[in-house]
């Protein structure tokens, strides 16, 4: 049985003929393209079992959402926020998190901009 006539590589002005989208040379190219920009979100990757732990441990201390406490309402944790953020220097110490609910959570990276 003939096999189909290979067609163009999808990348962008890659002159190369390949079976599948892409060619041997453009397919790991796209392939770290999807990983990084297609996939959702992987808390495991950036963070990883050190860091459930001490979230765990955290959690078990402060378990209800300390900007709702100081209002007067009770809401249990769901996030343990960095108060400085391990992109600009913080680190997992106790003293840099702080334990949220959600929305307030939300509302503390909408203020910032970085989500």
């Amino acid at each position: 049985m003939p096999r189909k006539p290979k067609r163009p590589c999808r990348f962008p002005g890659c002159p190369n003929l390949t079976d599948g989208a892409y060619c041997e040379e453009h397919a790991k190219v796209m392939e770290q393209h999807y990983e990084k920009f297609q996939r959702g979100y992987s808390p495991g990757k950036r963070y990883g079992r050190a860091w459930k732990r001490i979230r765990d441990r955290y959690v078990h201390k402060h378990p209800l959402c300390e900007q709702c406490l100081k209002a007067g309402r009770y809401v249990a944790v769901e996030e343990v926020h960095h108060i400085i953020p391990l992109a600009d220097g913080g680190t997992n110490e106790e003293s840099n998190l702080m334990s949220l609910c959600r929305s307030c959570h939300e509302k503390i990276h909408h203020e910032r901009g970085d989500r």
